[in-house]
């Protein structure tokens, strides 16, 4: 709640390198929104991709991993977790897919904090609870021993500092005086410093900034794994975390270094996000010419089973939307129900090749 007292955020003072930031990554939201507007459902995925990859990073920052061939077992087909760390792996996929589908309706409140931490630390004792008792906030290094990074709110004070941080950064985002990234940034940078979860803090934090970017129309991370990009950048990540959190429970704390570290995440998620769409509508639109060539060689009436014989490649899902959009257009229709009704040809399709 420090960056948010006294309207220090209206306040703050922006590099060039900032703003620079803030304007690419508003261009690419433009080309993103321009993207799910033609083709969303084309997208999907990136979009199963990115579950698997953001549960299996946020678990390996905070020292948790498990077989990467469990992780779709247990993220995407819901499998019997067969540990701890399974167990915390297929509870942050849960708790994506809550911030994924529920995001209007979840605010930025300390109950849907506490909800978000109890489905992603299901198992654990204390899943929901703030901490009972004072802690230090550590980084666990490779092949070293953990070392201590933040000095965080006594356990004591840690609800009360996350109902005034929900409360102050309500009222900053309502005021509409300063760009939104900005907000949320330092939402996550004070959340962070407050650390009010005996483990699993940064798992909360990543999911917190999801819901936040969600309510202001950031949404790639749908399409791509912001705690991948933070895995990879992690020196980074705890190096800006770290300058940024010096004498912040003073209020004289220096927001920058954390900022742009969350903006560069932003903007790499968005170009990754350009180039994978393009990988994906490229492929979707030479599938989608196979599956029409295949109708039209087709008999004047076949079935979904049939198509897919002609088309090994592209799964059943895929036909089925090939189908509805020549149906749309009037130049098929449906004589029944199921993979074995039978559809018939009209209009220019009626002729074999």
């Amino acid at each position: 709640m420090m960056s948010f007292r006294n309207n220090r955020l209206q306040q703050l003072v922006l590099p060039m390198s900032t703003a620079r930031l803030l304007s690419d990554i508003a261009q690419a939201r433009g080309r993103q929104q321009e993207f799910m507007r033609q083709a969303a459902l084309i997208l999907n995925p990136l979009h199963q991709q990115a579950l698997l990859q953001a549960a299996e990073a946020a678990n390996r920052v905070e020292g948790m991993t498990v077989s990467p061939d469990r992780v779709e077992l247990l993220v995407l087909r819901r499998a019997r977790p067969e540990n701890p760390a399974e167990q915390q792996v297929r509870g942050y996929g849960l708790a994506l897919q809550e911030v994924h589908d529920r995001h209007a309706r979840l605010g930025i409140k300390p109950e849907v904090i506490r909800r978000l931490h109890a489905i992603c630390m299901a198992g654990s004792s204390d899943a929901g609870q703030f901490k009972r008792a004072d802690e230090k906030a550590v980084q666990l290094v490779d092949g070293g021993p953990a070392v201590s990074r933040l000095r965080p709110v006594p356990a004591k004070a840690a609800a009360g500092a996350v109902g005034e941080l929900c409360r102050l950064y309500e009222q900053a985002v309502q005021q509409d005086q300063l760009p939104p990234l900005i907000a949320v940034g330092a939402l996550a940078l004070d959340f962070l410093c407050i650390h009010p979860f005996r483990q699993g803090n940064g798992r909360v934090s990543f999911l917190l900034t999801l819901l936040a970017l969600y309510h202001h129309e950031y949404e790639v991370g749908r399409y791509v794994s912001l705690e991948r990009l933070i895995e990879q950048s992690k020196d980074d990540y705890h190096t800006s975390l770290q300058r940024s959190a010096q004498q912040w429970h003073e209020g004289r704390h220096d927001l920058i270094p954390w900022l742009e570290f969350f903006l560069r995440t932003v903007r790499s998620a968005y170009a990754e996000f350009d180039r994978e769409a393009k990988k994906v509508c490229s492929l979707h639109g030479a599938r989608t010419r196979l599956v029409k060539e295949a109708i039209a060689s087709a008999p004047a009436e076949f079935s979904l089973t049939e198509l897919e014989r002609r088309c090994p490649n592209v799964n059943r899902e895929m036909i089925r939307w090939v189908l509805r959009d020549l149906k749309a257009r009037g130049q098929v229709e449906c004589l029944g129900r199921g993979p074995g009704a039978k559809w018939r040809k009209k209009g220019s399709l009626t002729k074999k090749r």
